[in-house]
């Protein structure tokens, strides 16, 4: 049964409503649990309604085209990194996240691939075709960060070339939204917060937002992000919906339709973890199992873990990877998305209304 735009919209008008219930938390217990069963009937159908949509030609034509983007920006990347030539190691399907994550489990890990291997069988896959589910916002999100695409700055690290596509399950469309991400350094550290052993007010490092283009998909440049006390290692997305692009190169405005934290391989994690500068950090390593907010972002369904391919026969040439989301674009998540600081021109200022008690909470939509 394929659910139309109507049916959607109105359970995405359910969906606002609560969230405009959440944003006020003195209005009670009530209006929240109103939340949690709007947002778990949407989940459900707007889940049902993606797969539906995966049997349209046009979806069908849009996976080919991704499939054919994606092999053309790996072979650039090879290209400008000299690695053209050299041989290079994929990471296949994985099989909640301990179902994704597991270490042992049959197609988990590195396996040697070459130029001969069918571009369907590196770039077919996605990390999911299901609604993604909301992760907590975490403590250290900046509000109106700059518009880039390269996000590297000149700290050291291993290269990652992010690629997300965002499909609005409200119309099997491609989202039309700006994508925020963020994540810490090398050490443990993020940028453009006050917060005792962060980066500071006036730094911008591994941050940045980009509109979606007329394929729904977003490209950055990164670095591998590296750990701190509690968290495996992971990366931060926002979804902006209604956003307008200042002339300063930022952003205003808009609503939160969806928060994620995406994670990466421990295989690969543990190759990182023992190379420069990821190996000076001294705060003990958390492994994605041991990672408290990991269960947020993966259902049955679900696969939160990044594809990807490393550029040439070693992880310190590079990484692509990349992740199609689906998302519902009338979602208002904006009382679990509050900002630490703001990004100014000349140096950020701290949120003086920041609310702190909601940073470790997600939307009630994954579960």
């Amino acid at each position: 049964m394929l659910f139309s735009p109507k049916v959607l919209a109105a359970t995405g008008v359910l969906l606002s409503i609560a969230s405009i219930g959440a944003a006020h938390p003195g209005e009670g217990h009530e209006k929240r649990m109103q939340e949690a069963a709007n947002a778990r009937m949407v989940a459900a159908v707007n889940a049902r309604a993606l797969e539906a949509c995966n049997a349209r030609p046009e979806v069908k034509a849009r996976k080919q085209r991704a499939i054919a983007r994606r092999e053309g920006t790996f072979d650039r990347l090879r290209q400008k990194r000299g690695l053209k030539d050299e041989s290079f190691i994929h990471r296949r399907d994985d099989a909640a996240f301990s179902k994704w994550a597991a270490v042992d489990h049959n197609k988990t890990g590195l396996l040697d691939f070459n130029e001969n291997t069918p571009a369907e069988e590196l770039f077919g896959s996605n990390t999911s075709c299901v609604l993604a589910p909301d992760n907590a916002n975490g403590p250290y999100f900046v509000y109106q960060e700059l518009i880039r695409q390269d996000v590297a700055e000149d700290l050291e690290g291993i290269p990652l070339h992010l690629e997300f596509q965002f499909i609005d399950v409200n119309t099997c469309e491609p989202a039309d939204v700006l994508i925020d991400i963020w994540s810490c350094n090398s050490t443990g550290q993020y940028s453009g917060v006050s917060a005792e052993g962060q980066g500071g007010l006036d730094s911008t490092y591994l941050r940045g937002v980009q509109p979606t283009d007329a394929e729904g998909v977003v490209s950055f440049d990164t670095l591998f992000p590296g750990h701190y006390s509690g968290r495996a290692s992971h990366q931060h997305i926002i979804v902006h919906v209604g956003s307008e692009i200042l002339d300063n190169g930022t952003y205003t405005g808009g609503v939160v339709a969806h928060l994620s934290q995406l994670f990466f391989d421990q295989k690969l994690i543990d190759l990182i973890e023992q190379l420069a500068p990821y190996n000076t950090n001294q705060i003990a390593q958390t492994k994605n199992l041991e990672d408290a907010f990991a269960g947020y972002g993966a259902t049955e369904e679900y696969d939160p873990f990044v594809n990807y391919i490393v550029l040439g026969s070693d992880v310190s040439s590079g990484l692509f990877a990349w992740a199609e989301l689906g998302l519902n674009t009338s979602s208002n998540w904006d009382f679990y998305a509050p900002y630490a600081s703001i990004w100014q021109p000349g140096g950020g200022s701290d949120n003086p209304n920041f609310n702190f008690s909601v940073v470790g909470t997600p939307p009630p939509t994954h579960g």
